[in-house]
């Protein structure tokens, strides 16, 4: 997909809040109409910006589920495309870009040792990233 206009941000950041709205009602908050909607959704899953959609839980639903923190140095200017490649790992819950030794930190949830660690495996092999470190998250506390 060529650039994205302010449409398709919008559009983007509906869905990011609420994955599930449904296309009609896109169109009507953003004055345009359903086919305009469904064209730029096809545009944006074709080009690969719209990997998938997803659901987000409290992090306390899940108690059995095992979490940890990645952070990960990436090489020269490939952050851009890093992400991109990261947003498509089912065991990416988030990413956040950092300053200083890591560039970014993401955050993975697996079912089992063995998820975590396939899923450890193909982050790494993923191109651009020069280094990791992950942390698995024991217990969590309130602030």
């Amino acid at each position: 997909m060529g650039k994205m206009d302010d449409t398709d941000r919008e559009i983007l950041g509906i869905l990011r809040a609420n994955a599930r709205t449904p296309v009609a009602t896109l169109a009507q908050r953003l004055r345009v109409s359903r086919g305009t909607v469904q064209n730029r959704l096809r545009k944006l899953e074709d080009s690969g910006v719209i990997v998938g959609y997803t659901v987000r839980l409290r992090p306390d639903s899940e108690p059995q589920r095992i979490r940890a923190w990645m952070s990960i140095a990436v090489e020269g200017n490939a952050a851009p495309e890093v992400i991109r490649a990261l947003r498509g790992e089912p065991l990416v819950g988030t990413l956040h870009t950092t300053n200083g030794r890591w560039d970014i930190v993401a955050e993975l949830r697996a079912e089992s040792l063995e998820a975590f660690d396939s899923a450890l495996g193909r982050i790494r092999q993923t191109p651009g990233i020069a280094n990791t470190e992950t942390s698995i998250l024991l217990s969590t506390y309130k602030a």
